[in-house]
């Protein structure tokens, strides 16, 4: 079998906005591993290309998301058929485009979904109260939260219309017994949403395993803290954070052999 990961570039093969998206993608897959939200070789990152419909950016199953590169993406369409990959025996899960490729068609205006299985995550995921306002970080998702019941692994088509309803409008979704998904209308979005979903996870699961009494903060407070965190009312999460987040990765990428995110 060829599970070889020294994958040529393909810069000068695409155009130069699906090479930005596979950047960003690959970055995005490297980011997560940084801050400890991977799964072994599992779940999934998808980014839409520019200036299609239907075509997306998903990794090779099998691959760690340290291991990710721009090159090594592999391009399929939103009912999971192949388009093109590297030249390797690794193929891709279904699940990501069951869940993935149906919030792609059904929200034109989403670039990229992203879905976890932390341990937090996953801890909330089970919790009959869902995700509380403990935290300035969880009270951004007040009204803005989806949540979706577990159905078995996603591997049936005809859970994607249940996994749109449950998501509605919102860029975050806790799947029940399961783990966490965001969506964004851009890669550094669905990231940043991610990254404080799952702080308030952590948060959330530290504050109840103190078996204290806890406080939330009134309606009021909760209703106004969370219309000033969503998008319109302040800068697009994602814009200011983003590129601190690449010089971090290219500082690491001195101290590690695998390859870089953008070859």
């Amino acid at each position: 079998m060829n599970y070889a990961t020294n994958f040529p570039s393909i810069k000068d093969q695409v155009s130069p906005e699906e090479w930005q998206a596979r950047l960003d993608l690959a970055a995005c897959y490297r980011l997560v591993d940084t801050y400890g939200m991977t799964d072994l070789i599992y779940n999934h990152i998808t980014a839409r290309i520019p200036g299609t419909k239907d075509h997306l950016l998903i990794n090779l199953y099998g691959l760690l998301y340290k291991e990710i590169t721009a090159s090594s993406l592999v391009k399929i369409n939103v009912d999971g058929e192949i388009l093109s990959k590297p030249d390797t025996d690794y193929g891709i899960n279904k699940s990501g485009y069951v869940i993935h490729g149906a919030i792609h068609m059904a929200r034109p205006e989403v670039s990229c979904v992203l879905h976890t299985h932390t341990r937090a995550g996953i801890a909330v995921a089970a919790m009959a109260c869902g995700l509380l306002p403990l935290s300035q970080t969880s009270i951004r998702f007040v009204g803005h939260l989806g949540y979706h019941d577990y159905e078995g692994p996603a591997v049936e088509l005809d859970e994607r219309e249940r996994l749109v309803r449950d998501l509605g409008p919102h860029d975050a979704m806790i799947m029940r017994n399961h783990g966490l998904l965001t969506c964004g209308a851009t890669v550094q979005q669905a990231f940043n949403t991610m990254y404080q979903l799952e702080l308030s996870c952590r948060s959330q699961v530290d504050a109840m395993a103190a078996r204290t009494e806890l406080t939330m903060p009134g309606e009021n407070v909760l209703a106004h803290t969370a219309h000033l965190y969503q998008p319109g009312a302040r800068r697009p999460y994602g814009v200011l954070e983003w590129p601190a987040m690449l010089r971090r990765l290219e500082a690491e990428q001195k101290t590690t052999d695998y390859p870089p995110y953008w070859q």
